[in-house]
């Protein structure tokens, strides 16, 4: 009892992230009988005082990892934040039968979810879009610390120990070397900066009559096809989806149930099936 009050008063300081990190250490940590006590709680009676406890105690291995990818230069408490959210998402999928302790099944979504942050922000242009290349991306840095610029023979030898065949050792390798630059023109008086990022040399055609007259076709032919599809759909489905999307005064899901007698969940599955039928026609 007095642990549970301990984690149910217990308050995280959130102005300052070496306070954060000081009072993250300062949780008490669970013993085995507590963890699985607190875990069954949450799994058969949602208790979520007994969720808190278990989130509270493990925020110093969240802290841990995240201190593991300080080297992408994102800010330490972002990635701390991310890796919380992944740790919420393991203390509720949890299941203390399964014989292993949850540090060890967290560790998986708190790495996933700072991974997922790392991918979203490290670059404006996104370096990796598979999972094949998500694995490489993490990887690869992991290698060239060790073996500095690449040669062919290095190249070859992570190729081997990754898994993957060296021409995509090399496009990663370009993708990290590479530098995010600018599209407009700095603000600076320099005149040797002038000129030199893309706004300055790409050309501006939207303007042009060609393309002005392509997209207006572009956009005619779609709407006739939108037209097209939505007088395939019956009266009731073609009014409610008017109802709810082609109108300036869009009506509830509730206003359209007690409009035709039935429930808004009715109302919301003719909704679906009509923009269904709509996609694969117009596809």
């Amino acid at each position: 009892m007095t642990r549970e009050l301990s984690f149910s008063t217990a308050m995280v300081p959130t102005g300052s992230i070496d306070a954060y990190i000081s009072a993250s250490y300062q949780l008490p940590m669970l013993s085995p009988e507590e963890e699985r006590d607190f875990a069954l709680r949450l799994r058969d009676q949602g208790d979520l005082v007994a969720a808190r406890a278990l989130v509270l105690s493990h925020l110093r291995f969240v802290v841990r990892i995240a201190r593991g990818y300080s080297g992408y230069g994102l800010a330490l408490n972002d990635l701390i934040q991310e890796g919380t959210v992944g740790l919420m998402k393991a203390v509720r999928r949890f299941d203390p039968d399964q014989g292993v302790r949850l540090v060890s099944f967290a560790v998986h979504w708190i790495r996933a979810e700072i991974h997922e942050f790392i991918l979203r922000n490290w670059r404006i242009v996104k370096v990796a879009t598979t999972k094949a290349q998500r694995k490489l991306f993490f990887n690869l840095r992991s290698a060239k610390k060790r073996l500095g610029w690449f040669d062919q023979e290095e190249v070859a030898e992570v190729a081997k120990e990754l898994g993957v065949k060296p021409a995509e050792v090399m496009e990663m390798e370009s993708r990290l070397s590479g530098q995010d630059i600018a599209y407009d023109t700095p603000d600076s008086d320099d005149e040797d900066a002038l000129g030199t990022t893309p706004s300055a040399y790409l050309r501006d055609t939207r303007m042009e009559p060609l393309a002005m007259l392509e997209r207006q076709d572009s956009e005619e032919y779609r709407l006739s096809r939108l037209h097209s599809a939505l007088e395939c759909l019956d009266p009731r489905s073609h009014a409610i989806l008017q109802a709810r999307w082609l109108t300036d005064d869009k009506r509830t899901l509730h206003e359209l149930a007690d409009e035709y007698g039935v429930s808004a969940e009715r109302i919301r599955q003719i909704e679906k099936n009509a923009m269904e039928k709509i996609r694969q026609r117009m596809e």
